[in-house]
């Protein structure tokens, strides 16, 4: 079984994929509560993490590739360490429960893996989000009164996107060694 996760101090998204790549669990683990501290966030992330242990054999993690580098209006160096800090320590803890490391998928790769193309002017999130909606028939989607989606819907389809890139570098993965071994 594969794990994706888009880890982020507020929500995190998180997804699995049996080993046909059929998508099993797809939840977003809110840390948005006013109030709580990094390592408090830490606590719910490593409390769900243990939950998916307990429950799924899972082979590999697959972890969005943080921020790097700022973003103009949208990211100060604050911001971007931060986030480079919950995503290590996020990942340290993924290590410690599976005995695996992570490995980091950059956002663009994913997608491309995925077929989703996105050109200058769009909206990421939005095209990720069609894309999952005509690819993955149990995505399950809720909206706002005012037809908004709720809270953690992106983060869910942003990790989907990286437990799919995931799986398919995982099945290369395979095929490759299958063929290194018929040549030895």
């Amino acid at each position: 079984m594969i794990l994706g996760l888009d880890i982020s101090t507020s929500i995190t998204g998180v997804s699995i994929l049996d080993r046909n790549g059929d998508l099993i669990y797809c939840k977003a683990w809110r840390t948005d509560k006013k109030g709580l501290s990094f390592y408090q966030k830490l606590d719910i992330l490593k409390e769900n993490i243990c939950y998916i242990k307990s429950q799924y054999p899972v082979e590999k993690v697959y972890v969005e590739e943080p921020l790097k580098m700022f973003m103009a209006g949208r990211s100060s160096a604050q911001v971007v360490s931060l986030i480079q800090r919950f995503n290590g320590a996020t990942c340290w803890i993924l290590k410690e429960i599976f005995d695996m490391e992570p490995i980091y998928i950059n956002a663009s790769t994913a997608r491309k893996k995925n077929g989703i193309k996105i050109r200058r002017g769009e909206k990421a999130k939005k095209k990720v989000l069609q894309h999952i909606l005509s690819s993955e028939k149990t995505f399950i989607v809720e909206y706002t009164k005012r037809g908004n989606v709720i809270k953690g819907t992106y983060d869910r389809a942003d990790s989907l996107v990286i437990a799919k890139a995931g799986y398919y570098l995982f099945e290369e993965e395979k095929h490759n060694k299958e063929l290194n071994n018929e040549a030895h």
